[in-house]
């Protein structure tokens, strides 16, 4: 019985927080999709037509094109770069984790607004002139991601093992890079999942960096939501909305993919 009790308590914890998360949630949902909403408890009516204003805007699609395109690209580079590194860290330079975990928190060291500053007065003068390009956003996003990247694949690297695993595919006559490629990349595929949904859900909703070293010159999913802010509520609701249910649908679709065998 007393279990039971403390089942019940722990289960209408959880149940209320979650329930409390959800009202914003669903107030912007109602919203997005009423018709009129002004001193009355429910909407005058419902409808669609500021989803099908939105999805038809031809600045929305290309600022959706834009953020996905930036965002893909960063998270590829940081892959590319992350994963070898981390590898040769554990393996062959253990010692130097605790080095890497420092180092990587320096971009959280420095506020985004300094950083925008220092690489505008960094490249404005630059020969090859990035600024106000997607490339200065997916230098500036490698490194935002690179916390989340190598947090989450260091703890799957120290779960599996690694010299263990390596040893026994050298004892069978793999070399150390088919042992990476067949071996090791396949046992730590649900930390990379995870990493690279966590740095895309952030980069994506990134607004700081994108305002100022690009601004509308290369307007982002987030450049595009800020200067639509004096339109329709009805319409930035529904762009809202449409943004979390993105967000959700990567998180259901890692999810899957990261619960294969």
């Amino acid at each position: 019985m007393q279990h039971a009790n403390h089942s019940l308590y722990h289960k209408t914890v959880v149940y209320g927080i979650v329930g409390i998360m959800l009202v914003p949630i669903i107030a912007t949902l109602v919203y997005s999709l009423s018709s009129r909403w002004g001193a009355t408890i429910l909407p005058d009516g419902f409808t669609l037509d500021w989803y099908l204003k939105l999805l038809s805007d031809a600045r929305f699609i290309e600022a959706f094109g834009r953020s996905l395109l930036v965002c893909v690209a960063a998270l590829a580079l940081s892959t590319l770069l992350i994963l070898p590194a981390i590898f040769v860290v554990f393996y062959y330079f253990p010692k130097l984790d605790r080095v890497m975990n420092l180092l990587i928190l320096l971009p959280f060291a420095v506020p985004p607004v300094v950083s925008s500053v220092g690489l505008l007065q960094l490249y404005a003068d630059s020969a090859v002139p990035i600024v106000g390009t997607p490339w200065i956003l997916i230098g500036t996003y490698f490194t935002i991601a690179l916390p989340f990247m190598y947090r989450a694949l260091a703890n799957s690297f120290s779960a599996i093992h690694l010299r263990d695993l390596m040893d026994a595919a050298h004892l069978l006559g793999a070399s150390t890079t088919q042992a990476f490629l067949q071996i090791v990349l396949p046992n730590v595929r649900k930390g990379l999942m995870a990493s690279l949904f966590l740095s895309f859900s952030f980069l994506l909703g990134e607004f700081v960096f994108a305002n100022i070293l690009v601004g509308t010159r290369y307007e982002t999913l987030q450049i595009y939501l800020y200067n639509m802010r004096q339109t329709s509520g009805h319409f930035t609701s529904a762009l809202v909305m449409t943004y979390f249910l993105f967000i959700f649908f990567c998180t259901w679709l890692a999810s899957r993919l990261g619960a294969k065998p």
